[in-house]
């Protein structure tokens, strides 16, 4: 068996593997819970809002994709399986059946808030370790920011 070496030191690998595998997690959960979203919205909005959520979704696999990449590349091997995901996420999503497109959008900011803030402890932890994966994890909490700003317009000005 071939094991692919770290080309940074291994008390720096293990932060940044942990930052990597933690944020796979999350890439993955939410590419999940926008898909439950998608397939399940309902409402006057379900056009803008059903594709608002396509893009979220795209972009949380490819970003998944990427994550993993650099994970194998530091010697990581990153853990994509359904059970790994299924125990290691925490993020919430959608109630089970139809979901009201004002609710999808509470929902999905929620979700994305929640990743946003794990992902900037995880670029603190990661400055000194490795700013290559940092510098990853910025680029993808700035779309995160994003796709967060493009829900919550959604429900502008909101509830009450």
């Amino acid at each position: 068996m071939t094991v692919v070496k770290s080309t940074i030191p291994e008390p720096a690998r293990q932060v940044t593997g942990d930052a990597l595998q933690s944020t796979l997690v999350d890439l993955l959960g939410l590419s999940l819970i926008g898909k439950q979203a998608h397939w399940n919205l309902v409402g006057p909005r379900f056009r803008s809002i059903h594709l608002q959520l396509d893009e979220l979704v795209a972009a949380a696999r490819d970003f998944s994709d990427t994550v993993a990449e650099r994970a194998a590349a530091l010697g990581v091997p990153p853990d994509g399986r359904p059970e790994t995901i299924a125990s290691a996420f925490t993020l919430r999503g959608p109630k089970d059946g139809w979901v009201r497109d004002t609710e999808v959008v509470e929902v999905m900011v929620g979700a994305l808030e929640a990743a946003i803030g794990r992902l900037r402890e995880r670029i603190e932890a990661t400055e000194k370790a490795d700013p290559v994966t940092q510098d990853l994890l910025i680029t993808i909490t700035a779309e995160l920011e994003k796709q967060r700003w493009m829900f919550d317009a959604e429900n502008w000005p909101g509830q009450g």
